[in-house]
């Protein structure tokens, strides 16, 4: 190992902490921790740990207020926090937003989804931009078949995608110039420029940039520049992320350089990207900073761990104090190419780090009988209860309280004078409170469980403070199995690599329970961050669009982008002073099946060319692509073309530090430095106590023992054995523990814990339906729900949570049981769809599975999946008439159909039954039984799993303990629903007879009345919910099957509680709903129903909020739009206003309650159909006015360019969404069709039409009702549940990011 003959710096500038690595002249290495924020003692905290190391080793005194010399540095490698926080506190720079016209509100309506489905006050973070310039410009994508009449003179270019584009309306420069200069002179001077179809043809934005440059702006983002990807919402939030970050990262590099004498002119500075390559500091950008810190402790891992005398795949385990990270490596870092961070998309490769929980500051809550951790935080301020700041008890403290943190080991930094020890007093005090309170929640539940209270188990504090730390662990390992499985990996086959401040305390446990045989801390894991980016190699890469198909005539093509590209990255890199022998390139491919938006950027590596033409010079990409498919998905569509998106090339230059010389062993044993008392789940045992930086890689720990690094914390686990390497770093071997007995008696940590298991069978039951189904509906928008049910068909738990699904599959499952009865036997999987069979609507078909065990008779249990399938037939395709009168018209019917049978899928019979429609005059089979099959065996696959993991459970805990803790977690959400009702009537009371009633009707357009009368008995905690008097069944398809208005009472119910609860059977046990028979509730087994799926349902909730006054009635509708010929089809839904609450303003463009589906965005719109999309914007005034407004309705309007069939299906459009508490109601719905020659006509709420090439479908969605007179100032009246909104929780939410959560967001918008 070559040592350095200047020092070396790599720091990590966090959010709380400057973590600083430094190789020293002579190999000497150098850590250091600062805080990031001391003005009282120096200006800027990398800059500070450089002097100080300086100085330090050079005995030579640097003076903090002067440059300092950089003769003596060789490189420095930074990472940073500052754009994350510039861009999560909203303290970034003033921008303006250049737009195409008829698109100004377009990031702000984004894809119209909600982030928190049960938050009824939508909090959304806002738009980056101050001001926006509508551009009258427009470019389309030439379409063959398009029948609009031919424009005179119109110029048409081919955009570098090779699409050929028709330039309709160029930029009125003139116009123009005046806006921009209007926006100058208000003091913005960085600009954001998005106009439609950039990716391919940019030379609009090209010329606004020339222009804005010229005037003076000083900053200057084009999408096209800053990320060439078709789709205008995410590329449009990456430029503005760009220009509101960019400059505010170049003033932290000013600042920072003129810390050092000629700005660091002649010293190699290099900034750490999101996706774990190092760039310039002159190239260092904001659309590119993001995940700048976290990056380096991925590298670091990576880098340490993987290549450590094994190559099994490594799950990175980051956990801090606000935050725990996730992420996986197998050989090649995992990217995600379009990532969420604080509600602003960027399309920008990013390593998959996933924050999937809080961390040690993570809040410990008790809370109708659940342990509950987090999500949020108690941040740095006021910290953990021991850190003697007023602060609430935290996972910090319970370690704390265990014996697992020694505070005399720990700084004497806390207190208001912050001269203390932490206080471990104080936290034993806050558990003991905890405690006092468990007891008495166990003691009424065995009450009224008619058991004697005299002789319950009484939970000690250190009962409390372990059972929560076990949750917690139980927490984080659900998004680690989550990330494993969904790519088709097994957990346990992994090596935990745990690093950060508060991981060493966890990782023994949370590997316990995952399976996995191996933990890895590295010796630096404390700053491992920063280590990472000294290992870092330096990156280069080039992007560029494409619109080709993957085959042999395209190969050349290819070849001679890469070749461009891979010049580019080399040249970027020569630049910089690296030799070419030092540079690798790697190319890439963003490969997905035609139809369908599932891409993956595929590298050719393991893959090399082939001799025959049969693949690209640089590698076999289709092979990789197929293998990676495969290994996700679990299978491959060979007869469809695959379609090539982008083309990238990654450059990298290898010039990170070596490792670290190896250590001597010492021949002698490990010195213990004290012994301690720590908790576990036998009671107290000694605990030896050793000190890392003493430690030789001879010396093994076996557990329990805790190992102390300078800046952390490690607990050995009774069972678990420590080693030291050959460098120092301390490698784990998890032994299986002792398995807990545990009875049926009612325990609330193995409650806590079981509902985190339950509701992980459910979500690993989804991941192998998303990986094996084949349609879009379910593959990509992820459009079903799984679920797990007791013996009796009640509902344990379910994933996701999409409201109309809630509650419903239980109804489906209890039919099932009662219809059958004894004919349901081991082998059998029924397939039902039918509305008085529990179903939703027919697209929604239901596969239910029972299990049996070795001697019982009945079903143990039962797993069901339900998936919306495209199109099962009936009169239009889609199986979404707007217009149908029965039920038959709709699509196949199954009641209780026995879809495999002793084992044996029935293929043909579910044909025959899929193909039935057919038979009705007007109607057809279904129209893609290749896509119905296949999802069909996928449902079948997810249940299997599902089977396959309680089976697990049973195993290990026993048949008996398992369906007594199903049955105590349906009591559990009973407590919380009950806990609500007893609160809400208890504030609105005026009886003194402990009854409540409220009521309230509204209407559909057709006029029928939807009642609904609510009886509350406070001291029971039950609720009479009385739909009688509303309106008879009805002669369209209006009609809402009783199991939809379950879910809309089950959503009301979770929105109203205001906190996490299990979403199952408990919550609708205190409730008795009253639905009479033949209404439009409850219709005839033959009624239509397609409507009621899609607008009583909200109705229904309307209802049920006015009754409890909860908020204004949001736009009540999900404007259900189809348009198609015999080439093409194509449905969405379009948001609309919600409405306003006692305390919130109601949101704009989004969707509401039952429903968050969303939608395509307007390139893809354009370039896949054929329409052109000419204004998608809010509809000024449509909200209801109000001492707080109801949000705006939208307006979009479609121009066709080819016949087609338009149907609308909506309501809304007669009765407007009403306003409370004296706010207005929201402005109607209206949906017009403008046709050619210039005739206007109101198509109503419900109609089909033919409409001709240049017809033009003009929609306006619903604004939401107003809250409160305006004039009032204080709202005086209480009579609100308790509804928990975000912004009124203690603590910090800490803020998810990665794959996980970019899944979870699209399995809530549907």
């Amino acid at each position: 190992m070559v040592e350095p003959e200047r020092f070396q710096f790599a720091i990590d500038r966090g959010g709380t902490f400057t973590d600083v690595f430094a190789r020293c002249p002579g190999g000497k290495v150098r850590v250091m921790k600062l805080l990031s924020e001391d003005p009282a003692n120096y200006r800027d905290a990398p800059t500070e740990g450089i002097r100080r190391i300086l100085q330090e080793e050079s005995r030579i005194p640097v003076p903090q207020d002067r440059p300092m010399d950089t003769s003596r540095i060789d490189w420095i490698r930074m990472g940073t926090t500052v754009a994350t926080n510039a861009l999560l506190e909203r303290k970034g720079e003033r921008i303006a937003l250049v737009i195409t016209k008829g698109f100004k509100d377009l990031l702000h309506i984004g894809n119209q989804s909600r982030p928190k489905i049960f938050d009824l006050e939508i909090v959304m973070p806002e738009v980056l931009y101050e001001e926006v310039i509508e551009v009258d410009e427009r470019v389309v994508l030439q379409q063959e078949g398009c029948q609009l009449p031919k424009q005179a003179g119109l110029e048409t270019v081919v955009g570098s995608t090779g699409e050929r584009v028709e330039i309709w309306r160029a930029v009125n420069m003139k116009q123009l110039e005046g806006q921009l200069l209007g926006v100058l002179s208000r003091g913005i001077q960085s600009l954001a420029v998005v106009l439609l179809h950039s990716y391919t043809w940019s030379n609009h934005e090209n010329q606004i940039g020339e222009l804005a440059k010229r005037l003076g702006f000083k900053h200057i983002s084009l999408s096209s520049e800053v990320m060439p990807m078709v789709r205008a919402v995410p590329r449009g939030y990456t430029a503005c992320v760009d220009a509101y970050l960019t400059p505010c990262i170049k003033r932290y590099l000013n600042g920072f350089c003129a810390g050092f004498q000629d700005s660091l002119k002649d010293v190699r500075v290099l900034f750490m990207q999101s996706d774990g390559g190092l760039t310039p500091m002159e190239s260092f950008n904001g659309s590119r900073a993001i995940l700048s810190g976290p990056a380096g402790g991925v590298v670091g891992y990576a880098i340490t761990t993987y290549g450590e005398g094994c190559a099994e795949p490594v799950i990175g385990f980051d956990m801090g104090g606000t935050s725990t990270d996730v992420s996986r490596f197998a050989g090649e870092y995992e990217h995600v190419f379009e990532a969420t961070t604080a509600g602003i998309t960027v399309q920008a490769p990013q390593l998959d780090v996933n924050t999937v929980a809080a961390g040690g500051g993570s809040i410990l809550s008790f809370r109708s009988g659940l342990f509950v951790v987090g999500p949020e935080s108690a941040g740095a301020h006021p910290g953990p209860t021991c850190y003697r700041k007023g602060g609430p008890l935290t996972i910090t403290d319970a370690n704390l309280c265990l014996g697992r943190l020694l505070p005399d080991y720990f700084p004497k930094i806390f207190g208001a004078t912050e001269d203390q020890p932490l206080w471990r007093e104080g936290a034993l005090e806050g558990f003991q409170k905890v405690a006092e309170r468990v007891n008495i929640f166990l003691c009424d539940q065995s009450q009224n469980d008619e058991e004697k209270c005299f002789g319950q188990s009484q939970m000690t504090v250190e009962d409390v403070a372990l059972g929560f730390v076990r949750v917690a662990n139980e927490s984080m390992c659900r998004p680690i199995r989550a990330l494993t499985q969904a790519k088709g990996h097994d957990t346990s086959r992994h090596v935990l690599a745990c690093f950060g401040g508060a991981g060493g305390q966890h990782a023994c446990a949370i590997a316990r329970s995952l399976g996995m045989k191996t933990v890895f801390i590295h010796k630096y894991g404390s700053i491992l961050s920063a280590y990472g980016m000294a290992l870092a190699d330096v990156v280069h890469e080039a992007q560029e669009p494409c619109s080709v198909v993957y085959e042999a005539g395209s190969y050349s093509f290819l070849d001679e982008r890469i070749a461009v590209l891979e010049k580019q990255c080399v040249a970027a890199l020569c630049a910089q002073g690296f030799h070419r022998c030092q540079i690798s390139t790697e190319a890439f491919l963003h490969l997905r099946y035609d139809r369908t938006d599932c891409a993956l950027m595929c590298s050719a590596s393991g893959h090399p060319a082939r001799q025959d033409p049969d693949s690209c010079r640089y590698g076999d990409f289709q092979a990789a692509f197929t293998s990676r498919y495969m290994n996700e998905f679990g299978f491959i569509i060979p007869e469809r073309p695959i379609i090539v998106d982008d083309i990238r090339v990654r450059g990298n230059a290898k010039s990170g530090v070596q490792s670290e010389q190896r250590m001597q062993p010492s021949g002698r044993a490990a010195r213990v430095e004290t012994v301690v008392k720590c908790y576990f789940d036998n009671g107290y045992l000694d605990t030896a106590v050793y000190l890392l930086e003493e430690l030789s890689r001879d010396n093994t720990v076996c557990g329990p023992a805790i190992i102390i690094d300078k800046n952390s914390t490690i607990l050995i686990e009774p069972g678990c054995v420590a080693g030291i390497t050959q460098h120092g770093d301390i490698k784990i071997t998890v032994g299986s523990g002792k398995a807990q007995s545990i009875g049926p008696k009612l325990d609330t940590i193995q409650l806590s814990i079981f509902s985190h298991r339950f509701m992980s069978i459910a979500e690993q039951m989804g991941r192998i339906l998303q990986r094996t189904a084949i349609s879009t509906n379910i593959k990509e928008r992820l459009d079903f729900s799984c679920a797990l049910f007791g013996p009796a068909g009640g509902l344990v738990s379910n994933a996701p949570h999409i409201p109309v699904h809630l509650g419903a599959m239980q109804e489906t499952v209890q039919f099932q049981i009662n219809h059958l009865g004894d004919d349901l036997k081991e082998g059998d999987v029924i397939l039902s769809n039918h509305p008085s069979a529990g179903g939703s609507h027919l697209p929604d078909l239901t596969v239910i599975t029972p299990v049996f065990r070795k001697g019982v008779s009945r079903a143990v249990f039962f797993v069901a999946s339900r998936g919306h399938h495209a199109d099962i037939g009936g009169i239009t395709p889609g199986s979404m008439p707007p217009h149908s009168k029965s039920l038959q018209e709709e699509g196949a019917v199954f009641i209780s159909f026995k879809l495999v049978k002793d084992g044996v899928f029935q293929e043909e019979a579910v044909t025959k039954a899929l193909m039935a429609p057919a038979q009705i005059p007007g109607c057809s089979g279904t129209r893609n039984l290749h896509d119905n099959l296949s999802d069909l065996r996928a449902q079948v696959a997810a249940n299997q799993k599902g089977i396959q993991l309680v089976n697990e459970l049973i195993d290990v805990y026993s048949l008996e303990v398992v369906q007594a803790y199903m049955s105590h977690i349906q009591n559990n959400a009973e407590v919380a629903v009950k806990e609500m009702l007893r609160e809400f009537s208890r504030r609105r009371r005026q009886q003194m007879d402990g009854v409540l009633e409220v009521e309230s009707e509204d209407h559909m357009d057709d006029g029928t009345p939807i009642r609904l009368k609510v009886k509350i008995h406070e001291a029971e905690g039950t609720a009479l919910f009385d739909f009688t008097g509303s309106g008879p069944e009805v002669f369209g398809n209006c009609n809402a099957p009783r199991a939809i208005t379950l879910s809309a009472v089950i959503y009301c119910l979770r929105c109203m509680v205001g906190q996490d609860i299990p979403l199952n059977q408990g919550c609708l046990a205190p409730v008795k709903i009253i639905i009479p028979r033949g209404s439009i509730l409850d219709p005839s087994a033959d009624a239509a129903v397609v409507g009621g799926n899609v607008l009583t349902s909200q109705r229904v909730v309307d209802v049920i909020f006015k009754a409890f006054e909860v908020c204004a009635a949001s736009q009540g509708c999900m404007n259900n739009v189809t348009f198609g010929n015999d080439r093409v089809g194509y449905y969405e839904t379009v948001a609309g206003g919600s409405g306003a609450g006692p305390r919130w303003d109601g949101r704009g463009g989004v969707h509401t309650h039952m429903t968050n589906t969303r939608i395509t965005d307007p390139e893809i719109l354009e370039k896949r159909y054929p329409v052109i999309l000419k204004r998608f914007e809010l509809n000024p005034g449509s909200g209801g006015k109000g001492r707080h407004h109801g949000g705006e309705g939208v307006i979009r309007e479609l121009l066709f360019r080819e016949r087609m069939v338009l149907s609308v299906l909506t309501e809304r459009r007669a009765f407007r969404p009403y306003g409370l508490n004296g706010g207005k109601p929201g402005a109607r719905g209206l949906n017009l069709l403008v046709r050619e020659d210039g005739r206007t006509i109101n198509l109503g709420a419900r109609t089909s039409v033919a409409v001709r090439a240049g017809d033009a479908f003009l929609l306006h969605t619903p604004g939401g009702g107003g809250w409160g007179q305006a004039e009032d100032v204080m709202e005086k009246r209480e009579g609100l549940p308790g509804l928990a909104s975000a912004n009124r929780k203690s603590g910090v939410a800490f803020v998810e990011r990665g794959s996980l959560f970019e899944y979870k967001q699209t399995q809530e918008s549907v």
